[in-house]
């Protein structure tokens, strides 16, 4: 799952994969993850990058960690697409301010995600 020679982080690939894996139903509301030490140990990476890795999805939301019972997916489905829609949202808004065509703010936008 983690590709050590890749550009991206080890946290960020951890975090991407848990997240493709909820959105793709692979991992459901309410389904207990791993503990940081046995993914890491399964992974091969240090506990601190995965840990990392939760706080970044509890903050998103796609997680919640239940004291002592662990971590689970957190029952409120894929925020991570609901706070993507309000950052589109977002930007809808302010190139329409800004005066701009909606051809050019999709290139914008394209160009970004590159």
């Amino acid at each position: 799952m983690i590709e050590h020679y890749s550009s991206v982080p080890p946290h960020e690939q951890l975090r991407l994969a848990i997240v493709a894996q909820v959105r793709s139903g692979d991992l459901r509301p309410g389904n207990k993850i791993p503990t940081v030490r046995s993914l890491a140990e399964q992974l091969g990476i240090a506990p601190n990058t995965v840990a990392r890795s939760y706080r970044d999805l509890e903050k998103l939301g796609v997680v919640e960690t239940r004291g002592r019972a662990g971590t689970f997916i957190a029952n409120t489905g894929d925020p991570t697409m609901d706070e993507a829609a309000r950052a589109a949202a977002g930007y809808a808004e302010t190139v329409r301010k800004l005066g701009i065509a909606d051809d050019v703010a999709l290139d914008l936008i394209r160009a970004a995600l590159r």
